[in-house]
């Protein structure tokens, strides 16, 4: 049997999964890596360490499934966009690597739109700019760590670096610099004028050339294949951003549907032919099948708010389900479905790493009285999650002729069956579930098996690839009970507009 590896580099889990040549996931392994906070708003992460874990999850796959390395076709790595991770001209890291969920240069994307610089960029990349973007990041690193820049051989996203450790070649895949304000849409290359109006110019040289997501762009290193147990010479695929990879992964290759991704970040996209240019929407990017636009609203809102009331607020409760050999994530469905959709709940803002309505938002439950138990909290955080989404949904249905035939979702939710229904009945769309577990390192395997010739298209793979397994309408009943939710939602976040900024003077 033939294999493609896929790797997938998030914010604070790194996995390898492998896939047959038909789409069957046959094994997956994953480790931790640390999320280093080393102050409000700043989020980092080792980059040896993190080097260091990909080789990990790629040997302990091996040796899981007892899959021959030399029967290992392709090879390709997705990550989180965003971010920033710099190679330095010495050989090594210039720093730590920053993770999409930072929020350091919040206050560079306000400048630069009252300014006049964000309308001048958006001519050229189609995008707004956010404050965890390379673009942002740098501008930071040059007025606060002064000769950073200057040590840069190459400015790196996240699974571009990956990339390099493998192969030793520098390549910027299209999908994630095209995401990152670096890239002329119009063109598809570098433009010095966009970078010219960040104020870093200096860069230039250290964007590396341009990739595509579905082509060889190296091959695994003799001194990677000693790390790994991989053969050396296997070859290496362009890969993608990682919410390219998720879409890919649900079969998004036409415009009829939408693909919703819940995880750390709120990630709520379609594909169309060209972009959307009157502003409307956050983020338009490169899709990884050529010809097509990847229209994106997102931000660090969703289910990683779940991890942080588990993590922070429910300890021993983690505790006495290991020592059950119960998921607390089990459990934290059984709560949720306790509560009738019907009985209040507090309003919970999804706030807690970042906002879609205010840089300077933050998460908040609203409405509590001494009659709500932590079951209502949960539902409360699992409501507050969808509303964000839908947020950013409706946004996306203002810019299409057609509402979509269902949203394809993605992420630890579809896990949840009390969530998806959530999602469809806040959404009030169909919502399709993917038979498949790692949609990351799976977008990434169909990648390999596109760059590698067993497909002559992404569009040949995913027919024979992917599988729905699940299929959800909406119930009309709950969805009248949360549009009225809904609408509380909307109103708390007009009324604390003015708050925020008092909270963050403090």
């Amino acid at each position: 049997m033939k294999f493609y590896l896929g790797l997938d580099n998030g914010g604070t889990t790194t996995k390898a999964a492998l896939f047959s040549q038909d789409g069957r996931e046959i094994g997956v392994s994953s480790v931790a890596t640390d999320m280093l906070t080393l102050r409000p708003g700043f989020t980092e992460r080792d980059m040896e360490e993190m080097w260091e874990a990909n080789c990990r999850v790629i040997r302990d796959l091996l040796d899981k499934t007892k899959a021959d390395p030399g029967d290992i076709l392709g090879i390709a790595c997705c990550g989180h966009g965003k971010g920033l991770y710099l190679w330095g001209k010495d050989g090594r890291p210039v720093r730590n690597g920053i993770i999409s969920t930072d929020n350091r240069a919040w206050e560079y994307p306000i400048k630069w739109r009252e300014d006049g610089t964000e309308q001048k960029v958006f001519e050229l990349t189609c995008q707004h700019i956010l404050s965890c973007q390379p673009v942002s990041l740098l501008a930071w690193l040059k007025d606060n760590e002064p000769g950073t820049l200057e040590k840069i051989e190459w400015a790196f996203e996240c699974k571009d670096y990956v990339r390099f450790r493998l192969t030793g070649e520098a390549w910027a895949e299209i999908t994630d610099y095209s995401g990152a304000n670096f890239l002329n849409l119009h063109t598809g290359k570098y433009d010095k004028r966009i970078l010219a109006l960040f104020g870093i110019s200096e860069i230039w040289d250290a964007l590396p050339p341009i990739c595509l997501s579905m082509e060889i762009c190296g091959y695994i290193t003799e001194e990677v294949s000693r790390k790994t147990g991989l053969a050396a010479g296997t070859p290496v695929a362009g890969g993608m951003f990682d919410i390219d990879a998720c879409a890919l992964a649900v079969s998004t290759v036409d415009e009829e549907h939408v693909c919703m991704i819940a995880g750390t970040w709120s990630i709520n996209e379609y594909i169309r032919k060209e972009p959307v240019l009157d502003g409307s929407v956050l983020m338009n990017s490169l899709y990884c099948l050529p010809g097509y636009y990847l229209i994106e609203e997102c931000s660090p809102t969703s289910a990683g708010n779940c991890e942080w009331f588990i993590q922070r607020l429910l300890p021993e409760l983690i505790e006495k389900c290991r020592e059950e050999g119960k998921s607390i994530y089990d459990v934290m469905n059984d709560w949720v479905e306790q509560i009738p959709p019907d009985e209040f709940c507090p309003i919970f803002l999804p706030f807690l790493m970042a906002s879609n309505v205010n840089p300077n938002a933050k998460a908040a439950f609203i409405g509590m009285s001494n009659f709500h138990t932590r079951a209502h909290l949960a539902r409360s955080i699992y409501e507050g999650v969808v509303f964000s989404h839908k947020y950013h949904y409706d946004k996306l249905l203002n810019t299409r002729e057609l509402p979509p035939k269902s949203i394809r979702l993605a992420g630890g939710v579809t896990h949840s069956g009390v969530w998806v229904q959530m999602f469809a009945d806040i959404l009030e769309t169909p919502i399709e579930i993917i038979d498949v577990n790692e949609s990351g390192a799976f977008g990434c395997a169909i990648a390999c098996a596109v760059a590698t010739g067993r497909y002559a298209s992404a569009e040949d793979a995913v027919k024979d690839m992917c599988r729905v397994s699940n299929f959800v309408e909406p119930n009309k009943q709950t969805a009248d009970l949360y549009r009225a939710r809904y609408r509380i939602y909307l109103k708390l976040i007009e009324a604390l507009d003015d708050v925020w900024k008092y909270i963050q003077e403090l």
